[in-house]
């Protein structure tokens, strides 16, 4: 937007800067919101975080994807960079010399071992056997010198690293030190206890500034500090700029990133410090849409945009190939296949599927999962085994997103038994969508909005979390009669409004509210034929 208020981005319908804090290629939502933004004519630069130190740059449809370097020398916090003298007087100092120490023993010994080498060779070939002499008495003294100076260095490397787990931000002092910053400061109290987010206002700022947005499209916690500054400068300048709010999750609910009492208070002290600045909201789902209105006082609901899969990532060609799910468990098309599909953690509740199994004769399970390596996973292969069940669990890898659909339709019940946190009550989960679309029926835990919604729309069942007896009741349920859940599909407008589709015109009618000068939308760019459909506090 120009100094006097016109819209100045020539070409387009005006300059959308989208901030977010991660390198952009996993964030699905992100990504379609770009591309779909750019689709409607507005001019879009998405600005993610470089994940190595030089920026990267390239097109996702009609949007630009910038990757910022980011130093974030901040997160550190000072007592990082002091020795621990009375905790651990012996460990190094935490400059990087405990690294450099360790590396060069590593240098000396491999040096060691390839002299060693080289005088065995020569004795071998003078005839004499086995090497002697000066030099190999010499060797073998630097041999033991260099064994004990590796365990010198480990040992004072082990203090410090011990010295750094011993000072977590998460003892008495540190609840006092939050509570003291919290009485004095309030919702200013982020500066002193999460001072980290300076960082990305220091690399993501002055590229927000230059780019001079019509909208900026802050995502979640960390970045509507980011867009709520720049459009506090531009007013200053004399320039309006619009700022869109988009909560991914409800902040007070996470489990806190980092292993410290200051995180999550700063954190939220910093989300409420800024959210006022926001001129329009929105979020992944109806219940954390009422949620944050409440929590922040805002003056309307925030827009829901869904976190469903786009028409582009459904499957659009039948006739190409597509892993078979079944063929993978090495199974027939008669054998029961439940399936979870997504991250495997232990509050998603994976559990409760293998400890039902002997209670499901014949019944299989498939887990696809992001790390099947990972010790959770295996810890669930161990417990099959123990309950003899082990040949009936199948560990399967992600497949493309454009098959995830067509995949995962060759199961016979999609699986989402996550237990009960505070944001997994509030939000239909991507998972959700894409069993929806391969016309699974559903067996969901009694979590309140994926609950309510599949009591609404009767795609599945709902069984009480972490309860094994009540999931054995709700997936038999299912098998019974798999044809009456699958019914639920065929309900007018309802898989047409779990498109991303549908959310990219509740998308552009934000960005197209804030912005009433902004020229009007191309000429049949819009998605006419996809209505959202209403379905109970998920929608």
């Amino acid at each position: 937007m120009g100094s006097d208020g016109t819209i100045a981005a020539a070409g387009t319908r005006g300059r959308v800067v989208m901030l977010v804090d991660n390198g952009v290629v996993g964030d699905s939502r992100v990504q379609k919101a770009a591309r779909s933004a750019a689709e409607a004519g507005w001019d879009v630069i998405l600005l993610g975080r470089a994940p190595v130190g030089q920026p990267q740059s390239w097109r996702l449809g009609g949007a630009e994807v910038r990757l910022i370097p980011m130093p974030d020398p901040l997160t550190r916090r000072r007592h990082e960079f002091r020795r621990a003298w009375l905790r651990r007087p012996l460990a190094y100092p935490p400059t990087g010399i405990a690294a450099h120490r360790t590396q060069a023993i590593k240098a000396w010994r491999a040096d060691l071992a390839v002299r060693r080498a080289a005088l065995t060779v020569a004795a071998r070939e003078s005839g004499a056997g086995r090497p002697g002499g000066l030099a190999w008495n010499m060797l073998r003294a630097e041999e033991k010198l260099a064994g004990l100076t590796r365990r010198w260095v480990g040992f004072r490397n082990r203090q410090l690293t011990r010295a750094r787990k011993g000072r977590k931000l998460d003892g008495p002092w540190d609840r006092a030190y939050t509570l003291f910053w919290q009485k004095l400061r309030g919702d200013g109290a982020w500066r002193r206890l999460e001072p980290g987010l300076w960082d990305f206002e220091l690399a993501y700022g002055p590229v927000v500034d230059e780019l001079e947005p019509d909208l900026i499209h802050a995502n979640d916690f960390r970045m509507i500090g980011v867009g709520a500054r720049a459009k506090i400068r531009a007013a200053a300048r004399g320039r309006r700029i619009a700022l869109v709010w988009d909560a991914h999750e409800y902040l007070p609910g996470v489990q806190p990133w980092r292993d410290n009492a200051r995180w999550l208070p700063g954190n939220v002290a910093h989300e409420r410090a800024y959210v006022p600045y926001a001129d329009a909201a929105m979020t992944v789902s109806g219940g954390l849409a009422d949620l944050l209105r409440r929590e922040h006082g805002l003056a309307e609901r925030p827009a829901v945009v869904l976190n469903a899969p786009a028409l582009a990532e459904l499957p659009a060609d039948p006739a190409e190939p597509v892993p078979d799910i079944r063929a993978l468990c090495g199974i027939g098309p008669a054998t029961p296949l439940l399936v979870y599909s997504g991250v495997a953690a232990a509050k998603r509740g994976l559990g409760v599927m293998v400890e039902a199994l002997p209670r499901l004769p014949g019944a299989h399970v498939a887990f696809v999962v992001n790390k099947p390596e990972s010790a959770y996973v295996q810890g669930l292969v161990r417990r099959a085994g123990e309950l003899g069940v082990a040949e009936r669990v199948h560990l399967l890898p992600y497949v493309p997103h454009h098959q995830v659909v067509r995949f995962l339709s060759g199961a016979q019940v999609g699986v989402i038994p996550i237990q009960h946190w505070p944001n997994h009550e509030i939000a239909l989960i991507t998972k959700f969508f894409e069993y929806s679309h391969a016309r699974l029926p559903l067996v969901v835990s009694d979590v309140r909005t994926m609950a309510e919604t599949v009591r609404e729309t009767g795609q599945g069942e709902v069984f009480t979390a972490e309860d094994v007896p009540d999931f054995v009741r709700a997936v038999t349920a299912v098998l019974a009669d798999p044809a009456r859940y699958r019914a639920a599909y065929d309900r007018p407008g309802l898989l047409a409004g779990w498109t991303w589709e549908a959310q990219a015109e509740v998308l552009d009618g934000v960005y197209s509210r804030l912005l009433p000068d902004a020229p009007a939308r191309p000429a049949g760019d819009r998605t006419s034929d996809v209505t959202p459909t209403s379905v109970g506090v998920g929608a």
